[in-house]
């Protein structure tokens, strides 16, 4: 099987390469922005019929795309996340090699959801910020473009090579910090929220299996569980071995804490590391009775949990890999730069 790999340098896309090239029986192809790319090809910039010319030479069966960013304004996550798949979708079109397509979508796509619900495929999209509306567009265009496609919406990926600016990446940076210079106390804010954390080793497999299926649609992959950033940040110091506090950074005037079963709010500030899990700057003006005062920068509020029976029955995959063995891996990296 020949796949083409559009995104193979990034945090996803480094490991389905591994794990396609895995496969004796699958012939890879990375095409890509980086000089380490087998094609070098700019999707946000690049035209339809120039990758329907290559699509054409090369002939794949299945073709990948893990391509994206997660940071910018809203122009910039438009160009990279959207229009980028719409010329991946119009090259396709417009190609004769009848290729299938597997998209990397996101939960953000789904926006806030209830407490204590598991949001299944069937849910009614509602992203809470710029970057879930330019995934959830390109989910659409996807959808509707008639080809042979599937859309993986992956929660929220951990382990190794955890971008260090993403929430988790951020604790581990100030967990570091906090045993380098001695701190007892190393006080957090946004620990309230709740996330669907899958490993992204468990994403490559699913991307695998989706390669190799017939199914069609949006199919979620998570755990299937949602774990309180305050319970990941626990777990990360005990294989740190960090045996400081962890305590919540007092809430800014003007804003009501999340509730945080034993989070331990000191009464003046001291001298110890702080830092924000989620966005640093919260938009008081807009939301000034919000209730999280530092939100995790999804824009899915306080809770996700990712319904995974699809997964399950479609692609006969399930996650393996649990969040201390992701969290571990993190916290190794970490430790590196010390």
């Amino acid at each position: 099987m020949r796949v083409l790999l559009i995104g193979a340098n990034g945090y996803i896309g480094r490991f389905v390469a591994d794990r396609l090239l895995a496969d004796p029986a699958v012939q890879l192809t990375a095409l890509g922005r980086g000089d380490d790319a087998d094609v070098r090809f700019d999707l946000a910039t690049g035209s339809p019929g120039a990758l329907t010319r290559f699509l054409d030479a090369v002939h794949p069966g299945v073709v990948v795309n893990c391509a994206g960013t997660t940071r910018g304004g809203a122009r910039e996550l438009t160009r990279h996340n959207t229009v980028a798949v719409a010329t991946v979708c119009e090259a396709l079109r417009r190609s004769g090699c009848g290729a299938r397509l597997v998209q990397i979508g996101c939960g953000s796509e789904y926006g806030p959801s209830q407490p204590g619900s598991s949001t299944a495929e069937d849910a009614v999209p509602r992203p809470g910020g710029p970057y879930g509306v330019s995934k959830l567009a390109a989910t659409e265009l996807v959808l509707g473009s008639g080809l042979d496609a599937v859309v993986l919406r992956v929660f929220s990926p951990v382990g190794p090579g955890t971008p260090a600016g993403s929430p988790l990446g951020r604790l581990a940076e100030a967990m570091r910090r906090a045993m380098q210079s001695g701190d007892s106390e190393l006080k957090l804010g946004g620990l309230g929220a709740q996330r669907d954390f899958v490993d992204v080793r468990d994403v490559a497999r699913a991307v695998h299996a989706a390669s190799l299926s017939a199914a069609q649609g949006v199919i979620n992959i998570g755990s299937g569980r949602a774990v309180r950033l305050r319970d990941a940040a626990g777990i990360l110091a005990r294989v740190a071995g960090y045996g400081g506090a962890l305590n919540e950074l007092d809430t800014p005037p003007g804003l009501h804490p999340p509730h945080v079963p034993h989070a331990t709010h000191a009464p003046h500030p001291a001298p110890s590391v702080r830092t924000s899990i989620g966005h640093p700057r919260p938009d008081l003006d807009h939301h000034p009775a919000t209730p999280v005062a530092f939100p995790y920068p999804d824009g899915c509020g306080n809770w996700q949990q990712a319904d995974v029976r699809t997964a399950r029955d479609r692609l006969g995959w399930r996650p393996r890999i649990n969040l201390e063995e992701s969290l571990a891996d993190i916290w190794m990296e970490a430790a590196c730069r010390i």
